[in-house]
């Protein structure tokens, strides 16, 4: 048993290795690869994620926190797609919100081992590689193209101006991974041709467009809008083929809608007609537009680009158009040297079409409006679609971008291994003349290598109260309660939500940063208008001052107390808290010190 021992360790490891398909080992080199360079990306919130928070979107990471937090409950049978565990009593409508559902879900292990905030520093990486990954394995061993092409086209789909600019704390648009799997299901679709094969295509289909609901909506309608296009792009450049096909691939995509709706019909109906439904978009399409000039410039995010470029777009989580002028110049090159591939075809005109929609309402150009006619406004009016961003529109084009480079570096390489094979058979040396081979790799890199991304910028936040993090907040509410901190959160300033992220959402808050029907006539609001007692205590909170607090007040706070249903109401360290808790003390009488926290039980 020695000998055997001591020539397995020497033997045994490279046999191993010989019995792993060389692909294999191939594509697990590039998924580390992608790993590798999202954790780059992402470094900032580590070593201590609950003290960091990504600089350019800190109120936005706060709410994802505590949706993170709240996906706990799904598995606790406490879950609930209208929750009151805020914007206590009335509640949130999470269809009416990018929720996270599906992030919640997945990372709830992790959640309740290490909380909120390190799912959150986990998956601004892992949404950027699992993305990558996802359009390799398609391009590789989907529509096997060759590794070396299939690697560069999951960098792009991957890591672009645009997936970096949005994974400062808009997650539900950075986890595009679902999005390769719903494109081989199309494809699968089309190329059926047994009826098994189009049943478990448009089943697969389904069940993708179910899942991806709930992890991103908005993500699924630029999915579904950009292969429509590309579809009608291709059958265009080939009749013949989409006659043949149209019949099975048309029969398929109605099963896969028809199942997809009925296994959605609750939450839809909770998202359009639910409690706290919100009947609207609420931001503005002319200001997230794209302007013109963006689509030319190095984004602030990448090495090749300058922190003056920013002023081109809405912010720094909407870069979405900076392509560069380089690499758009290479993709009309090359779309012109493969016009004969109906692929490129296809996704040359949806790229067009993509890009146009993502200038808004009034065509810009360097921050003037030019009165050009815009394209968005055919569709700006039509509900559920005007929920869409218009600059958004521009992070379609990533993948198209892929396509194109990908099916362009292929071609090359082809080229290339045809060049070596004919000097092979006639025993001559290789004629490599031809320009392809390698100009197409080089210009590539020299169009990608400037928009390398940036980690993204990170800064510094409070602690949560060790009397969230201790568990001492139980003796003041019972899980499932409401807990009002002081100040109340609200949009501009939503930091005590970490609270209630940090106990895994086990009690409620009231007000809060969410989107709900408080505007007029139940319009589409941003938080909810406050209550006497909370704006009393935020105006304290802002400057300082103890007012002089009358009896009708106290019966204002008490009244405002039950309305919250609150069992709690806590102050912790925070600025101006001396004045806070003289000013809670008037309201409610003496407060009580647990750890490091002042709270006031209601009685009720």
């Amino acid at each position: 048993m020695t000998t055997r021992a001591a020539r397995w360790r020497v033997t045994g490891p490279r046999r191993l290795a010989g019995r792993v398909p060389p692909n294999a080992r191939t594509d697990v080199g590039v998924i580390l690869v992608y790993l590798a360079l999202a954790a780059w990306v992402g470094h900032g919130l580590w070593p201590d994620p609950a003290t960091r928070a990504l600089a350019h979107n800190v109120g936005d990471q706060t709410l994802i926190e505590w949706f993170l937090a709240h996906g706990v409950l799904f598995w606790t049978g406490e879950f609930d797609l209208h929750t009151v565990r805020l914007n206590s009593p009335d509640g949130v409508n999470l269809m009416s919100n990018a929720s996270h559902i599906l992030h919640g879900i997945l990372m709830a292990p992790v959640t309740v081992l290490f909380g909120a905030s390190v799912s959150f520093a986990l998956l601004v990486p892992l949404n950027l590689a699992a993305t990558a990954t996802g359009w390799y394995l398609l391009f590789a061993r989907g529509l096997r193209y060759d590794r070396l092409a299939a690697m560069v086209g999951g960098l792009v789909t991957g890591f672009a101006p645009g997936m970096i600019s949005q994974s400062n704390s808009h997650l539900h648009i950075s986890a595009q991974w679902l999005v390769p799997p719903i494109v081989w299901c199309v494809i699968r679709l089309a190329r059926a041709r047994r009826a098994r094969s189009a049943l478990a295509a448009s089943l697969g289909l389904a069940a993708l467009v179910c899942a991806q609901t709930f992890l991103g909506e908005e993500v699924l309608y630029l999915t579904a809008l950009t292969l429509l296009l590309f579809t009608l792009a291709y059958a265009a450049v080939r009749p013949a083929w989409a006659r043949r096909v149209a019949l099975s691939f048309l029969s398929g995509l109605v099963l896969a809608a028809s199942v997809s709706a009925l296994v959605l019909l609750y939450p839809l109906w909770m998202q359009f007609a639910g409690p706290q439904h919100t009947p609207n978009a609420p931001f503005l399409p002319q200001y997230f537009s794209a302007d013109v000039f963006s689509y030319l410039t190095y984004s602030p995010l990448s090495i090749g680009g300058s922190p003056g470029a920013g002023r081109l777009a809405p912010g720094p989580a909407e870069l979405n158009a900076f392509l560069s002028a380089p690499l758009i110049a290479l993709l009309v090159a090359l779309v012109v040297w493969r016009r004969r591939t109906p692929s490129v075809v296809a996704a040359a005109v949806a790229m067009v079409v993509l890009a146009y929609l993502s200038l808004g309402v009034t065509v810009t150009v360097g921050g003037a409006p030019t009165g050009f006619p815009s394209l968005y406004r055919l569709i700006a009016d039509v509900p559920v679609i005007d929920a869409a961003l218009p600059t958004r529109y521009a992070l379609a084009l990533i993948p198209l971008v892929a396509v194109v480079l990908v099916d362009a570096l292929a071609a090359a390489r082809a080229g290339a291994m045809g060049a070596l094979r004919e000097a092979m058979r006639h025993g001559g040396p290789a004629r490599l003349d031809r320009w392809a081979p390698t100009a197409v790799p080089l210009a590539v890199a020299a169009a990608l290598l400037p928009l390398f991304p940036l980690p993204l910028a990170a800064t510094d936040r409070e602690p949560v109260p060790a009397f969230i993090t201790t568990g001492a907040w139980r003796e003041c509410v019972p899980p499932g309660g409401v807990l009002v901190p002081v100040p109340l959160p609200t949009p501009y300033d939503p930091d005590t939500m970490r609270w209630a992220a940090a106990a895994n959402a086990a009690f409620g808050l009231p007000e809060g940063f969410f989107l709900g029907p408080y505007g007029p006539n139940g319009r589409t609001s941003v938080g909810t208008w406050k209550r006497p007692t909370s704006a009393l205590l935020a105006d304290v909170a802002a400057t300082g001052q103890v007012p002089v607090v009358t009896d009708e007040m106290r019966a204002q706070a008490r009244a405002d107390l039950e309305f919250w249903r609150a069992d709690c109401v806590a102050l912790a360290h925070v600025p101006h808290g001396a004045a806070l808790r003289s000013t809670l003390e008037q309201l409610l009488g003496p407060g009580t010190p647990v750890v490091d926290t002042w709270v006031w039980p209601v009685t009720r």
